[in-house]
């Protein structure tokens, strides 16, 4: 009896289905370490037991993107093993923070399934949940990936899910006890606050990182995932390995330290694609647009919608005259943020 799974392909979805993904994951001190090493991530409320308890958490919790990497990561085996490329995200939001010692789990539901016009290939959707130890959700979005057909069998029913724009701030859940009365800017690294911020700004964020191939196999396996175009050369025409794309989403989000110190927690996700692949050899830049800024029920917090772009090029292109992403873009990300008023 063969004991291996090929992993699923398109024509194994069906809209309703409910995935429980393996296998729990305990998130510890460890993370966080690799995570700092791997990204130049700084920002103080997840750096510091200190700095987060004067914002009145009871302890740093873990970056918001290790949540999300490992949530993910659960889902690959199940959703995206055999997917010729992860599209898009939407409607996500960060619903509690979460400390080292928690376990994560998580579990799908396909919600969307549209086979594409050549018949070899189909986009399905799925809304993921992640949960801790206590039965509390902590995390939620939607993506979307375009997956192999095993053979050529009939298309199913097309259902395309209605997706909100964006996340509506007052739907923006700020973790209980966040206050940023106290807030010490000295320590965090920047003076910026809400009301310094201007829709329609542009923020260069400078710097760059040259993508590796021990970096980014090695940050995949840290999230578990398994997803065959990351780690097996042959898997693709080109002999190349895919960079994972939150590996990009983290690079992007560190380096935006430099001019968004103070955007401190990452608290929905409203839309993303990765516009380009990544590849090793590639110098990942980042830059930033606001969006729009709200008020939270919080002391001192307010929420900043940002557009963050990883680009190889020039900070502020996005798209080409013909309305498609410019070739340099990497990564289009639209998310909401915690931040000083």
């Amino acid at each position: 009896m063969n004991k291996t799974t090929a992993g699923r392909f398109f024509e194994d979805y069906a809209v309703g289905d409910v995935i429980a993904h393996a296998v729990p994951r305990t998130i510890s001190g460890g993370e966080r370490a690799m995570y700092h090493a791997l990204y130049p991530a700084r920002g103080a409320l997840y750096s510091s037991d200190e700095f987060a308890r004067a914002c009145g958490l009871p302890a740093s919790p873990v970056d918001g993107l290790i949540t999300f990497h490992t949530v993910f990561g659960k889902t690959v085996p199940d959703v995206s093993l055999n997917a010729v490329a992860n599209l898009g995200y939407a409607a996500g939001r960060w619903l509690r923070p979460v400390y080292p010692g928690d376990t994560l789990t998580a579990v799908s539901e396909v919600i969307g399934v549209k086979q594409n016009s050549n018949g070899k290939s189909g986009v399905v959707w799925v809304r993921t949940t992640g949960g801790n130890q206590r039965g509390e959700d902590v995390l939620e979005y939607v993506r979307w990936v375009m997956l192999r057909k095993r053979g050529d069998g009939p298309a199913p029913t097309t259902v395309i899910p209605k997706l909100p724009s964006a996340i509506a701030p007052g739907q923006l859940i700020v973790p209980a006890g966040l206050d940023f009365g106290r807030y010490d800017f000295s320590l965090a690294g920047e003076h910026h606050v809400l009301r310094d911020y201007q829709i329609g700004e542009i923020i260069d964020h400078v710097d760059g990182v040259t993508v590796e191939e021990a970096e980014h196999m090695l940050a995949t396996r840290l999230w578990q995932n398994t997803a065959k175009v990351h780690f097996d050369a042959t898997h693709r025409t080109d002999g190349k390995r895919l960079i994972y794309g939150g590996h990009v989403m983290s690079l992007a989000r560190a380096l935006s330290f430099n001019g968004l110190a103070n955007a401190q927690m990452i608290v929905a996700l409203n839309g993303g694609a990765h516009a380009n692949p990544c590849f090793a050899g590639d110098t990942v830049r980042a830059w930033s647009e606001v969006l729009d800024v709200a008020e939270v029920d919080a002391p001192g917090v307010g929420a900043i919608r940002l557009r963050l772009v990883a680009t190889k090029g020039a900070p502020g292109v996005l798209r080409g005259d013909d309305g498609k992403y410019h070739p340099d873009v990497l990564l289009d990300l639209d998310y909401w943020a915690l931040m000083p008023t």
